[in-house]
Order: structure tokens, then C-alpha cells, then sequence
């Protein structure tokens, strides 16, 4: 499916006027990258998406059109979570994070995934396996270890143990898993009504001109931390939002937050107290769009469930993210990209296309960034709702339903074959909280209200947990 198609479904399904794909010019085709997948144009519909809902409501605010274009090349290429600091390149994997072979798999060589980036996942995983917890421990001793284990027997120890392993399956084996089942009718973006609130045009937010950012003066409260919703999150910051990442004082994050907050405000909240939790509902009280990456159920108790959201601040539009969807048995387990293409059936699939015997990741953290950029659109795609309906809304987006989505794109015979480009013309340079940062520029151009970061990226805690014009 062509980029052009794939992004006139999306916006179809989100019930948007068909009128506002007339100004989105998308430029260039696969392959980009080397993939049996069309990686790229999945990341250029999905960014597109984005950057679309932006110019209508542009348009709602200002009467006005503005065109927006996205080259195929740059949108796989800001994809991709390239970035120095420094001139450093950061090493953004743990030694043993990867692809090991399981030995007690009788029908076929079993394989599993292990996510080790974060240290408690890896000692996690190292004394289930009977290994020795801490950096020290290699590869080989994992290797060594999964000999005796069913690939399948080891995820579901790793889940029940509240660790993120997966097992390689093919599409055929995730279609009749039941939680494959459970998302094969969900489109990718699903936007519902979650609660009464009365039409609020122009969006609540204070007048602009022609001028100003599409949207400029809307609120948005950032509770995610690994790539999908952090870029969700900054892509409306370059739209103009004003975002605060939230992060919890007491949780580890990944060395991609360095290019993943530009545009943000970022502050520490300590949800186990409830002078942290108070501090929240003050932030949300005042704002037009809460983004969230828990495991569905997971605010719920601590009060900041959909449902709970909607009470205290009727209209908000409540973004949710999920590794496996809300619906089916594994609605409550982690994952993160990696594991997901695993799991799902895309690894196995990428061997099989280029006559490997050992499964191979698209060359991409795709279904992250596929799924930040339709967290952004739908997320505006509800802002617009509300404006013209009313109501408080909930959008859900989740990584393996973006994979089902990405399959449905088709595959891409010659994809192989491609060369990965270079990523000097698109990168621009900032100072930060990190360092000095080199990274991708967003790669929607819009004809009069150029996307960029007014704000640079910081470092977790650095603002205080208030928007500032409330100071």
C-alpha cells in the first residue's frame, strides 16, 4: 500500500474531512531501508497523520490552509533515534539484550528475546535462567542456561515474573495466539467518547493568528518514557504545544530522553505520595491532553485512570499506549519494540525473506515510532472531536496493533537491496541539558508555520511541576 492510501485509511477512520489530504504532499517510495517491510512509508503515513491534524486545526483556529510535506527519505531516517551528545554516539543497548537460541524446543529450533537495557530486567532475567545478576555475566553463560528451556516456557516464567522476554514466532503462530485474536479488529488509532463535557471551539485555547503555531496555547502532560509516547510527545511539542514530561523521581530512563524531550518541560512527580499525586490533578486540571504509557489499569489505582481523568478536568483528551493492547491475555504485559516485532512475527519473517536461519529485527525501532506519530494524531484527531461534539475522549494506540497495521501496508519485494542514506542533511545541532546535541529535524515541513522546538531538551526534574504562566 502507498503512503498516500495508507494515510487517506487513517484519516478515515479517525472520521476526519477528506478535504485537508488535499494540502499533504508526500514525496519519494521504497525501498529506503534494507527490510522486507515498508518501514518507510510506514513511518512517512503515520507522520503524516500527524502533521495533517495539525493543519486542520490550524484551519478550525484560523480559517486558513497551509500545506505540509514530508520527504520518505527524511521521515525513515528521523525514525531510525539517531543522535550524538557531545560528538558521542550513546551505546543505547545492554550486552544482553538480543536473540538467543533455546535448546528444549522439540518441533523446531525455539528463539527468545531478552530486553536487558534496564538493570533490573537484566538481573531479572539472569537469575531466572540461575545466572549470576550484575553486569559481569556474558552472553554465553545466557546461551548456556536456555538450553534446557522451551522458548515459550521461558517467556511466560519471564511475564509471570513481571520481566520482558519474548518468543519468536511466525505470523501464522501470533494469528492463533489468542492475543493476536484479540487484536485482529482493532484499527490502529481507536479514538471513543469517554465521558459528557460541553463543545469548547476554538479548543479552549486562547485566539491565534495566521502566525502562530497550529497549537500554540494547548496543554499536554507527558507520563511516558520509552520512545513511542516521548515522541508522541515532542512531536506535538514542535507543532507548538506546550508539553511537561512527568517522570517519576524513583524510575530509570533510556539515553534516547536526550532527544526525545526537546520541546518540553521536565519535571519529577512522586505518584506514591499524595503530595505528588495532588500535584498531578492541579497539572491536569488546566490541561487539554493527558498522554500515558502504564500498563492498562496501571493509573487507574493511583486515581488517574481515563475515567478518573475525565471527572476531574471534563474535556481532556486521554492518550493511552500499550505494548499488546487493552483487550486480551496479555493486555497487562510489558513489552517494548523489540520484543513486540519478536513475539509478533516480523523477525521470523524478515529471516525468512532474506534466507536467514536466524531471525532478524527490521533495521528500525518501527513500530515505536509509527506508534508515536499515530499517538500524535490521534490525539489532535480527538481535540478536534471535542471542539465540534464535545464530550471527554480516549485514544489507544498499542505497539502489536501498529504491527498488524504495518503488515496490512504489504511487504517490499526488492527491500534488501536498498542502502541505507546518509543522515547529514538532516540533522541539525542544540545545546541541552545533556550536552550538545546533534539529531534529526522533524521532517514534516509546513508551508507557513514551521515545526521546530522552542525549548530545549533537559534533564528529568529540572522544571518545576507547574506551567509556567501559573507560577
Amino acid at each position: 500500500m502507498a503512503a498516500d492510501a495508507a494515510l487517506a485509511a487513517l484519516w478515515q477512520d479517525a472520521g476526519l474531512p477528506h478535504e485537508a489530504l488535499h494540502f499533504v504532499d508526500l514525496d519519494g517510495g521504497e525501498p529506503v531501508l534494507p527490510s522486507s517491510f515498508p518501514v518507510a512509508t510506514a513511518a512517512q503515513a503515520s507522520l503524516a497523520a500527524a502533521a495533517a491534524a495539525a493543519t486542520q486545526i490550524w484551519h478550525h483556529r484560523t480559517g486558513e490552509r497551509q500545506r505540509v510535506r514530508i520527504d520518505i527519505v527524511h521521515a525513515a531516517l528521523d525514525s531510525c533515534g539517531w543522535f550524538t551528545l557531545d560528538g558521542k554516539t550513546p551505546n543505547i543497548w545492554d550486552k544482553l539484550s538480543g536473540l538467543y537460541p533455546c535448546g528444549a524446543d522439540t518441533d523446531a529450533p525455539g528463539w527468545v528475546r531478552i530486553h536487558a537495557n534496564f538493570a533490573h530486567h537484566r538481573d531479572g532475567a539472569l537469575r531466572l535462567l540461575g545466572c549470576e545478576p550484575g553486569e559481569t555475566t556474558g552472553r554465553e553463560a545466557v546461551t548456556q542456561a536456555l538450553r534446557t528451556w522451551r522458548a515459550e516456557d521461558f517467556e511466560t516464567a519471564a511475564a509471570e515474573a513481571g520481566l520482558v522476554v519474548a518468543a519468536a514466532r511466525d505470523f501464522a503462530a501470533w494469528d492463533q495466539h489468542a492475543q493476536g485474536r484479540a487484536l485482529a479488529d482493532e484499527p490502529p488509532v481507536r479514538i471513543e467518547r469517554i465521558g459528557d463535557a460541553p463543545p469548547a471551539p476554538p479548543l479552549v485555547w486562547p485566539a491565534v493568528t495566521a502566525e502562530a503555531s497550529p497549537l500554540a496555547g494547548l496543554r499536554m502532560l507527558d507520563l511516558t518514557r520509552i520512545l513511542a509516547g516521548p515522541v508522541a510527545g515532542r512531536t506535538l511539542a514542535a507543532y507548538g504545544a506546550e508539553v511537561m514530561l512527568v517522570n517519576s523521581p524513583h524510575l530509570p530512563n533510556i539515553e534516547a530522553i536526550a532527544d526525545t524531550s526537546r520541546g518540553k518541560l521536565s519535571a519529577h512527580v512522586d505518584l506514591k505520595t499524595e503530595a505528588g499525586r495532588e500535584a498531578l490533578r492541579t497539572l491536569l486540571s488546566t490541561s487539554h491532553v493527558f498522554l500515558q504509557g502504564y500498563r492498562p489499569g496501571g493509573l487507574q489505582t493511583l486515581g488517574f485512570g481515563p475515567e478518573e481523568a475525565a471527572r476531574l478536568r471534563p474535556g481532556i483528551v486521554y492518550v493511552s499506549l500499550s505494548a499488546y493492547g487493552a483487550q486480551g491475555p496479555w493486555a497487562h504485559r510489558r513489552g517494548f519494540d523489540s520484543l513486540v516485532q519478536t513475539a509478533t512475527g516480523f523477525n521470523l519473517a524478515e529471516a525468512a525473506a532474506r534466507g536467514s536461519a536466524e531471525p532478524k529485527a527490521m533495521p528500525m525501532q518501527i513500530l515505536d515510532y509509527a506508534a508515536g506519530y499515530l499517538l500524535a494524531f490521534g490525539a489532535q484527531a480527538a481535540l478536534l472531536r471535542q471542539a465540534s461534539e464535545g464530550g471527554s475522549w480516549q485514544v489507544q494506540v498499542s505497539l502489536a496493533g501498529v504491527g498488524h497495521w504495518l503488515r496490512s501496508l504489504g511487504r517490499v519485494a526488492n527491500g534488501f537491496a536498498a542502502r541505507a542514506p546518509s543522515f547529514e542533511p538532516y540533522l541539525e545541532s542544540s545545546d541541552s541539558g545533556f550536552g550538545r546535541l546533534i539529531a534529526l529535524r522533524h521532517a514534516a515541513q509546513f508551508s507557513r508555520t514551521p515545526a521546530l522546538w522552542r525549548r530545549p531538551s533537559m534533564r528529568p526534574g529540572t522544571h518545576a511541576a507547574r506551567w509556567p504562566d501559573e507560577a
